[in-house]
């Protein structure tokens, strides 16, 4: 076998083991911590990690919730979305952000995105009210996900929202870290949700997430809601809620990532710039637009002319591993497709669907590892 077929050890795509390894007895100190004091919910970690997270991204209130679908269902509990309700949602994205909107009983109404960006595209969301006023839904809110790390334009989403009294909520669940000007995502919206799955950039070692708002009322109102409407005390449930708990393992191990995730981003910042510097003479790679940044919760170049599989069939028999989000969009799945699209459909979101594949993306990704994946998409694509 020549240098050319030689099958190379596997890369990881997300390589949490490799944070795990850093971090070492960090981690399991946290977690013996709590084993001690025996405070398994709402105990004093939770406390603490709610202030730094609410700290790191200059938000006035974090409130730690059990996952980031279970975020965004409180933050319509506490805004009253339900029947008879648009919630206006990219098709571009992972299923959980209209599976929230269906179980609130409201109607996902979706909407394309920008080419650019593959963030909620403001003229498509203009044409998506006018679309729930012709069916006779009020539009009520709409989800702007946050795709791939980077925000989307929060200044011209409430430009098209603002005037129709719609509210915004932010889907940060791929990009809290990142910033629009001198804000980082958290405190960009009326209200952020975020994720803590293990595959995030920000990620803890099962499920969890975190609500972000600087309106006390709110904040308040969504406390007792993630604690089954718990009003002075366990036995005074004043409303109806759910069990939306942050666990206090996953706070402690959170608390020790959030202290090294700077330097987290800075690095999956390096391993991004190398790559389009790179790859942008033969494929399409991000654009962040001036005045942002990303997280990078995925690298994901675009490869037209119907030659993405082959390119990850390639890389796979290299031992390389690729991810294609989002091959079916949610308007097309079996779920959904009784729910409205937005006039005009959704043409990015289909021509998205089958050119975007990501690349291997962890703030541990050295250099040779990262060359040797470049190489191999360089000699798949013929050049």
């Amino acid at each position: 076998m020549n240098q050319h077929t030689r099958i190379e050890a596997p890369i990881p795509f997300i390589d949490v083991a490799a944070q795990r390894r850093r971090l070492g007895l960090r981690i399991d100190e946290a977690v013996t911590r709590v084993l001690d004091h025996c405070q398994f919910i709402l105990g004093p970690e939770t406390v603490t990690l709610e202030k730094d997270l609410a700290a790191f991204c200059g938000a006035r209130h974090a409130l730690g919730v059990s996952n980031g679908t279970d975020a965004l269902v409180l933050v319509m509990m506490a805004k009253g979305i339900g029947a008879g309700d648009a919630v206006f949602v990219p098709s571009f994205t992972y299923t959980a952000s209209a599976e929230a909107i269906v179980l609130m009983g409201a109607t996902p109404l979706f909407v394309d995105v920008d080419e650019a960006t593959f963030n909620i595209h403001t003229k498509s969301l203009a044409r998506a009210i006018a679309t729930a006023e012709r069916l006779g839904l009020k539009p009520k809110a709409v989800m702007a996900v946050d795709l791939f790390g980077l925000p989307a334009d929060y200044a011209a989403i409430n430009a098209v929202a603002g005037p129709k009294d719609i509210f915004v909520i932010a889907d940060a669940a791929q990009s809290f870290g990142a910033t629009s000007g001198n804000r980082r995502a958290g405190a960009l919206a009326p209200v952020t949700t975020t994720s803590f799955f293990p595959a995030k950039p920000l990620g803890c070692y099962g499920d969890g997430g975190a609500i972000f708002t600087d309106d006390d009322e709110l904040a308040k109102l969504i406390t007792s809601l993630r604690n089954h409407g718990s009003g002075a005390d366990r036995y005074d449930n004043v409303r109806i809620g759910m069990n939306g708990r942050l666990d206090t393992i996953q706070a402690a191990v959170l608390i020790e990532k959030l202290k090294i995730f700077p330097e987290e981003i800075e690095a999956r910042e390096r391993v991004a710039k190398r790559y389009s510097a790179k790859l942008g003479d033969l494929v399409g790679v991000p654009q962040i637009p001036n005045g942002y940044s990303s997280v990078w919760a995925q690298y994901t170049i675009r490869v037209a002319g119907g030659r993405r599989d082959a390119l990850a069939a390639t890389l796979r028999a290299q031992n390389i591993p690729t991810a294609q989000y989002y091959p079916t969009p949610v308007h097309r799945q079996g779920a959904y497709t009784g729910y409205p699209v937005a006039d005009g459909w959704l043409p990015v979101t289909e021509k998205l669907s089958g050119e975007v594949i990501s690349l291997p993306m962890h703030a541990y990704l050295d250099e040779p590892t990262q060359d040797r994946i470049v190489a191999a998409v360089r000699r798949a694509l013929g050049a």
